[in-house]
């Protein structure tokens, strides 16, 4: 980029006078006298002579040493271009300059300055272009330099100072006040406010407390606390983010794919043109007829030279993803910046997407003849072992009740069903009323309790112990306070917004009307929502899906485009074209028009 600067900023400097020179008689008519009577029309073409020949052959030789190669093997490119219309142009100045009796009268004109300003212009097409490549270079840059170099790790009983390159999985390491975090891990004792913007965009510090999650490269407030390192090196999420963004940049969109066949064939295009043009005047032109031949193909050369077509997508692809990694959105595949533009829908998974995915226990009801607390115990044991949002709920309410998880074991989870194991000699089976059904459980008894909860925006599910039915559950959880407002965002982008979820259906229809939603379809197995976004798409519309957890897997590999909300599962960012860091709809619009804005820019 610096070498371009100081070409950009040569040829620049050499070209504005050359232009005034030539063409500033256009525009001030006062400026063809000044010439006429200060310099002369002679003198004025010997000064742009040596202006053109300075800025042709100093910054401008850059294009020769690539084209002209590029030519004599027959595989002319852009560069090729570049050379054959500014050296037309300055060969043809030079016959009117020095040979002027070998042109007829009224094509003795110079066009120094068009050579001139043909270089000067891909060479600033070109410096903006890798500047623009400096810029995401160095966003990557200030990624990998948010990892800390050194981190406090537990050492035979004392904290010391050791190389992050040394730090192990399970090692504990304390985190001071205003220090970064140098690896991912979960939270020991202490707790804090940590700084995560540089990870998902989000301005406001998280609290940590026991438990929590915290990535390397964020930056610890005024706490203290220390964790237990669960991922290191190329495994952190930051080191996850760099690759991803490196990777989408270094894509090539469905597009480039149109612009480079357009460049092949668009230079030999050209230099048919001028071989046709000179024939065709050679033949029918006036006299002399060889003359004008050449003046015209000379012409087409010049006229032809292009400064866009090979710049503008790799420019825009790493200023769309650049910025869109500053905004907190991951681009996975470069393609998705492109295929977004034409989204037609947008499909959303529920928990998790279009609600906090921190669900509260609201209600627990016990069948006749089973004890409250030990239902719940047993419920809560089966549940601490599930990743889902809901089984959270259910723990923690349980915790509230000073209720202690026992040992589990042959755990089993069922996607879109529930989960179940052994707990004490007890079989507990927690989850849907499908999942219950599927085992030949009947849930008649608390079917109408179930149905008032759904119809008040709760999710309710049923738990069975050694084959009976013992509870109905339900639990709560509150929509996103950006939902509405990313949902009134899509609509106002003429986009169809639909919700597919396996949540019940009474509850799935109170959220979707609360929101706005154009389509619900509720009740939905990971596999059905594959087979419901293969219907969405059957009028030939494009489909994104928006989900969190592993039941969506299916759904956003199914998808044109899957759209990951990064606070969910490693399973559903893997399967995800998109990631949105902070976990935050209004990321989806934002995304959309981005990819809008990137390939109207092309």
């Amino acid at each position: 980029a610096r070498s371009l600067a100081l070409s950009l900023a040569f040829a620049a400097i050499l070209t504005l006078p050359l232009f005034v020179l030539e063409m500033g008689s256009h525009f001030f008519p006062a400026v063809h006298m000044w010439i006429m009577d200060n310099i002369g029309v002679e003198a004025n073409r010997y000064l742009q002579f040596v202006l053109a020949t300075l800025v042709l052959f100093g910054p401008g030789l850059r294009f020769f040493r690539k084209g002209v190669p590029n030519l004599l093997r027959w595989s002319p490119d852009m560069n090729s271009l570049v050379v054959l219309g500014t050296s037309a142009a300055w060969g043809y100045s030079v016959v009117a300059t020095f040979f002027t009796g070998l042109l007829p009268a009224g094509t003795q004109n110079v066009y120094y300055e068009a050579a001139a300003v043909i270089v000067t212009l891909i060479l600033l097409g070109r410096f903006l272009e890798a500047r623009a490549k400096g810029k995401t270079s160095q966003a990557i840059r200030h990624l990998i330099g948010l990892q800390p170099k050194t981190a406090f790790v537990e050492r035979d009983g004392t904290y010391v100072e050791l190389p992050i390159s040394d730090v192990r999985r399970e090692d504990v390491v304390r985190i001071r006040p205003g220090e970064k975090v140098p690896v991912d891990g979960l939270v020991l004792d202490g707790e804090s406010y940590v700084d995560e913007s540089m990870i998902t965009g989000e301005p406001v510090p998280v609290k940590k407390v026991q438990g929590a999650e915290v990535v390397g490269g964020t930056i610890n407030q005024t706490g203290s606390f220390t964790f237990r390192a669960t991922k290191i090196g190329g495994d952190t999420l930051l080191a996850q983010i760099i690759r991803m963004v490196e990777a989408a940049q270094g894509s090539k969109l469905p597009i480039q794919a149109l612009v480079d066949r357009v460049t092949g064939w668009f230079v030999p295009a050209v230099i048919a043109a001028a071989v046709v043009t000179f024939f065709a005047w050679l033949a029918f032109g006036p006299s002399p007829a060889l003359t004008f031949a050449l003046v015209n193909a000379v012409a087409v050369l010049i006229i032809a030279c292009p400064c866009a077509m090979g710049l503008a997508t790799p420019t825009s692809i790493m200023v769309g993803t650049g910025r869109a990694a500053e905004s907190g959105i991951l681009f996975r595949k470069g393609e998705a910046l492109q295929s977004l533009r034409d989204v037609g829908v947008v499909a959303l998974d529920k928990t998790g997407t279009l609600t906090r995915g921190k669900p509260e226990l609201t209600d627990f009801d016990v069948a006749a003849g089973f004890d409250r607390d030990e239902v719940l115990r047993l419920v809560a044991s089966i549940e601490t072992r599930s990743e889902h949002p809901i089984a959270a709920a259910i723990v923690a309410g349980a915790a509230a009740r000073g209720l202690a998880p026992a040992d589990v074991s042959g755990f089993e989870a069922r996607p879109g069903f529930g989960v179940g194991g052994t707990v004490g000699g007890r079989r507990v089976q927690v989850g849907a009323d499908r999942a219950m059904k599927s085992s030949g459980i009947d849930v008649s008894a608390f079917a109408a309790e179930a149905e008032r909860l759904g119809a008040q925006g709760r999710s309710p599910l049923y738990a069975a112990i050694d084959g009976r039915l013992a509870a109905v559950i339900a639990v709560a959880d509150p929509i996103k306070e950006t939902t509405p407002e990313a949902i009134r965002a899509l609509h106002a982008l003429g986009l169809k917004v639909a919700m597919i979820t396996g949540d019940n259906a009474h509850t799935a229809r109170a959220v979707g009307s609360q929101l706005g939603i154009d389509e619900v379809v509720a009740e939905v197995l990971p596999g059905g929502k594959a087979d419901v976004i293969r219907r969405l798409r059957a009028g030939g519309r494009k489909v994104a899906f928006v989900g969190d957890g592993i039941n969506d897997a299916p759904a956003l590999s199914e998808a044109d485009i899957g759209i990951a909300v990064g606070t969910g599962t490693d399973i559903a960012i893997e399967s995800a074209d998109v990631v949105l860091m902070s976990g935050d709809l209004a990321g989806v619009p934002r995304a959309i028009v981005l990819s809008q804005a990137t390939i109207r820019n092309i």
